[in-house]
């Protein structure tokens, strides 16, 4: 099962719409992320997560600044998909998504307390043996608790929920060391804006690429430096030799 995507940076971007990342992934299994622009920067630097990207199944364009980049000065168009947008039609698929389980990777208990209870009244079926707490991460990725919590009941799905950067690295090393092939979802802050953990995004500013602002209003120490260095992403798009249409 293939899709249509366009090449920049080395990474293949899926071009269409969401359902069908959801379709593929309910399919077929593997990694979805979906990297920001302050995220895309670090590739030259971090070779870890830009293996992790370069080797996902599905990167979704959550990037709008990357996106208006692309189509701005290339012929053929992106659509953006944003981690929100993917979230909300995931929310949509409970009856799916609970006819092969549903597993939780989150960065605190609390997170995992939230989470639980938010998915549980959206109609998803969610337990204690469901979730994990992930501890923080270094360089090298070797979580092998994890693997063999997930090992004993084999979701179909796994939904990581802790920082960008880190979450991709710890997916690819998922997909690398189980036994089998679930859909590992690195959709990081999405479900906490759900949540109302990193402040609710209204949908309208997803929508007109306004995620960003969202991000800069509600924690400004943290996201404007981070903002700041995504705009270095025009440069890279711009020379990097294997941006294609596929």
């Amino acid at each position: 099962m293939s899709y249509k995507s366009v090449q920049i940076l080395g990474i293949k971007f899926y071009n269409g719409g969401v359902k069908g990342v959801f379709n593929y992934l309910n399919d077929k299994g593997g990694l979805l992320t979906v990297p920001a622009a302050p995220a895309l920067v670090t590739i030259n630097k971090d070779k870890e997560y830009y293996k992790s990207l370069l080797q996902s199944d599905i990167v979704i364009p959550d990037s709008g600044y990357m996106v208006l980049i692309w189509n701005i000065f290339f012929k053929k168009k992106l659509k953006k998909i944003s981690g929100l947008e993917f979230i909300n039609f995931f929310l949509s698929q409970s009856t799916k998504v609970n006819n092969g389980n549903l597993f939780l990777v989150n960065p605190s208990d609390i997170d995992s307390e939230i989470n639980t209870q938010y998915l549980n009244n959206c109609k998803f079926n969610i337990n204690e043996k469901d979730n994990y707490t992930a501890p923080f991460y270094k360089d090298n990725i070797n979580d092998t608790l994890l693997l063999s919590k997930i090992e004993q009941n084999k979701p179909k799905w796994i939904l990581i929920n802790i920082g960008g950067g880190t979450q991709e690295k710890l997916g690819l090393y998922l997909k690398d060391n189980l036994s089998y092939k679930p859909a590992i979802l690195c959709t990081g802050a999405a479900l906490a804006f759900k949540t109302g953990r990193q402040g609710k995004m209204p949908n309208w500013m997803d929508q007109i690429y306004l995620g960003w602002l969202h991000r800069c209003m509600s924690n400004p120490k943290t996201f404007i430096p981070r903002y700041l260095k995504g705009f270095k992403l025009i440069k890279m798009v711009l020379s990097h030799k294997s941006n294609t249409v596929q």
